[in-house]
């Protein structure tokens, strides 16, 4: 066992895009990669410099939508780019702005139903959201990227391909579904082998 210092701690966590909205009434599309669930309230981790987290202190509404493995470079387009304008300075080495994140991306936009952020259409999940809370984050590994929040939200409807569904139910079938994670900044999907069930002996 050895004492390291890793830049981030992504021990394999799921991508989200999350849609929230403009000052001008557009969507915005942020990939996101610290995220977590409780139920039905989720909690999305933010840097205070990133448009997303400008957007949910105005709007406190948004859409997490889940791509799936096969949308990785999809999701990599997105990476650089900003939508803050002028890109904030700890940014500006390798970010730039871009307006039009879906089109940037190859992503096309859907009407939610129940908030004012779009989908983003090719996403095999999306789960429209409403922010509960904000709560600023501590630490100095943090403070040095320039400071952090959680937006507690709550989903208010998960819209669901079927093709990744359990027959008739509401149940999406871990054989067919897997996530798009993030691996110490590297992409993966889950592997096909099953290691077992929750609350099964």
């Amino acid at each position: 066992m050895r004492t390291v210092e890793p830049k981030i701690l992504y021990f394999g966590t799921p991508i989200a895009l999350i849609s929230s909205l403009n000052e001008d009434g557009s969507t915005n599309l942020s990939p996101i990669s610290s995220f977590w669930a409780l139920g039905w309230t989720m909690a999305l981790g933010l840097l205070n410099d990133a448009k997303l987290a400008e957007n949910l202190a105005r709007h406190p509404e948004c859409v997490v939508n889940l791509p799936s493995p096969s949308m990785w470079q999809m999701v990599e387009k997105l990476a650089p780019l900003t939508g803050k304008d002028p890109v904030p300075e700890l940014k500006s080495k390798q970010f730039r702005t871009e307006k039009d994140k879906f089109a940037a991306a190859g992503f096309s936009r859907r009407d939610s139903e129940l908030v004012r952020p779009v989908r983003a259409a090719e996403c095999p999940v999306q789960m429209e959201a409403r922010v509960l809370s904000r709560h600023e984050m501590g630490g100095t590994k943090l403070a040095e990227l320039g400071g952090g929040l959680v937006a507690v939200v709550e989903i208010v409807r998960v819209h669901a391909c079927e093709e990744f569904l359990k027959g008739d139910s509401d149940h999406i079938d871990p054989h067919k579904w897997s996530p798009l994670v993030y691996n110490f900044r590297h992409y993966y999907d889950l592997s096909d082998t099953e290691l077992g069930k929750t609350f099964r002996a």
